[in-house]
């Protein structure tokens, strides 16, 4: 049963994510891509301050106290990662078109795998290996790729994939030693906001009058994405392990094609059909395959 929860949770993780894209395309038309990240992380970390007070103040003395220099250990890749991820994909946003940006960000899949290996000489079940090929074939599809050409900018979405994919590793180790998954969130978000400030006053400049106007994106990034879908992640990833988890969240390019769809009015084509139903057929292969073998 948690098992099936925490499925429910990543699923509404990824759709939010997948509207999410909407947004973050769009939040930029008068303000930088660290701006928006800076305010949309703020907003987040306030979101999630009452929470982490009402569900945990008390697990978190109890918990990361005897355990502190361990939690600080899985807790600096879980912000730095975060911050290097969402900062080359709204980085790239800039520079690549949409289809090329959806494929390349999806080898975040792949990689999880590979680098779980290569980092803990963790073996996952070896249902991982097709639903992984299945998925970045459905996000070929899903993209349209064939009808696109290789930018600069793509360099910078397989760079951000890396970055995401050790974002996933490390929320696994840390959310299974640590179940705090509000006071995880609020220090990510904290991390990232804080960062991205410096790289606003660094690159960019601060104009609340051009940030009044992304309002709504930067509050539905900011509430939605980053308050609520990555607390949904931090709980789907405690009962479901990293590699499973990442071809789950390969849906976010699933959601964010219908989305766009259903909001922008673009055309569903036939590529983008056996896109969606090639990852949703990985992802199911890839939770019910595991479950089946440890019945039998």
């Amino acid at each position: 049963m948690k098992r099936v929860i925490a499925f429910i949770c990543l699923i509404t993780c990824t759709l939010i994510w997948g509207t999410t894209f909407i947004a973050q395309d769009t939040g930029m038309d008068h303000i930088g891509p660290f701006t928006f990240n800076a305010t949309r992380f703020f907003v987040a970390f306030l979101v999630v301050i009452p929470f982490v007070f009402i569900f945990e103040k008390e697990k978190i003395i109890k918990y990361v106290k005897p355990e502190k220099k361990l939690f600080i250990k899985l807790m600096i890749p879980v912000g730095l990662s975060l911050f290097l991820g969402t900062q080359l994909q709204q980085i790239s946003l800039l520079y690549t078109d949409v289809a090329n940006s959806a494929f390349f960000t999806i080898f975040y899949v792949p990689l999880v795998p590979i680098l779980i290996y290569f980092l803990f000489s963790d073996i996952p079940h070896w249902s991982v290996w097709p639903s992984v090929f299945v998925c970045v074939l459905g996000g070929y599809f899903l993209s349209d790729f064939n009808d696109a050409d290789v930018r600069l900018g793509d360099g910078i979405v397989l760079l951000g994939a890396v970055f995401w994919a050790l974002h996933i590793i490390y929320i696994g180790k840390l959310v299974t030693e640590f179940n705090l998954p509000f006071f995880i969130a609020l220090l990510q978000n904290l991390v990232v906001a804080v960062l991205s400030f410096f790289l606003v006053l660094i690159f960019e400049h601060i104009d609340f009058n051009k940030i009044i106007l992304e309002t709504y994106e930067i509050l539905y990034a900011g509430i939605l994405s980053g308050g609520l879908a990555f607390v949904l992640q931090l709980f789907g990833q405690r009962h479901i392990p990293a590699a499973p988890a990442a071809i789950v969240m390969s849906l976010e390019g699933v959601f964010a094609t219908i989305s766009a769809w259903i909001i922008l009015s673009q055309i569903l084509g036939f590529n983008n059909i056996i896109g969606c139903v090639l990852i949703l057929s990985g992802v199911l292969f890839s939770q019910l395959v595991p479950i089946y073998q440890s019945k039998n």
